[in-house]
């Protein structure tokens, strides 16, 4: 489905019954929405409603401005609950997305039951400015993130997620390889210039951070870091997974989920 926007084009997909529950999810930078197709049918199944959100200029959602920030993009979601007529969820990030639940828990805390944050990070890297200065430029000379579809990769998932799965690992490849320059460079921004930490404190939902143990950037060290400056925060870690374990561990990734959503609802009920 797409919300057109006064500057923008949002892309999102709502399945489950009207009266479930809603588990939203934000990918990481260079996916899509499709990237949580593992989880999809388990939460279906649990009687759960899912929505999941392609970022600006990524799959499906259009937007022509130079740069975002990461409020502007947690503000997103918010716009397409609201057309949706969702007034609470629960939230589910990857990376760049475990950044924008951060900014929903802070700046929306009445619409946000829970959060899931996995492989993510809670303030731009040191080396952020050079790091995506240097990628930035890269892309905009050569005008397809293309050229570094591979690299990005090899740092989501391990060389034995893809004898296994070609077909699955080629899919995201593809979906990689296609995200616009546009939607790249506005999204590595708004990764280089947040900072919440010193604000997570103030958040008054439950929080689980997840983490595969393999992570060569958002690292399970960083990740335990994260989870302790929540007043209710958790660490779960899988081990030998990389950067995007709900895909390459969908299992225990699914049943991690299952369990904290259940959790939250107990706790809520007690």
């Amino acid at each position: 489905m797409l919300l057109p926007l006064a500057d923008r084009t949002l892309c999102y997909d709502l399945v489950g019954p009207e009266d479930g529950e809603v588990v939203a999810f934000s990918h990481s930078l260079a996916a899509d929405l499709g990237l949580w197709a593992e989880q999809v049918p388990m939460l279906l199944a649990l009687g759960y409603r899912v929505l999941r959100l392609d970022l600006r200029g990524h799959g499906g959602s259009r937007d022509d401005s130079a740069a975002y920030t990461m409020d502007e993009l947690a503000d997103d979601l918010i716009a397409v609950a609201d057309a949706a007529g969702i007034e609470r969820f629960h939230f589910v990030g990857l990376s760049i997305g475990g950044a924008i639940g951060q900014s929903l828990a802070l700046r929306h805390p009445e619409r946000v039951l829970s959060l899931l944050l996995s492989d993510t990070q809670s303030e731009s890297f040191p080396d952020a400015a050079s790091h995506w200065g240097k990628r930035i430029e890269k892309l905009k000379a050569a005008r397809t993130v293309e050229i570094i579809a591979d690299e990005t990769m090899g740092r989501w998932l391990t060389a034995d997620y893809q004898a296994s799965n070609p077909l699955r690992w080629a899919q995201i490849r593809a979906t990689v390889a296609g995200c616009t320059v546009g939607g790249y460079v506005g999204c590595a921004g708004a990764l280089a210039d947040f900072d919440y930490t010193d604000r997570l404190h103030q958040v008054r939902v439950p929080v689980l951070v997840t983490c595969g143990s393999e992570d060569p950037r958002a690292t399970p060290e960083e990740s335990r870091r994260i989870a302790a400056l929540f007043p209710d925060g958790r660490y779960v870690e899988f081990v030998g997974a990389r950067h995007v374990p709900n895909v390459e561990q969908p299992e225990a990734f699914n049943r991690v989920l299952a369990d904290w959503l259940a959790h939250v609802r107990e706790s809520a009920g007690a």
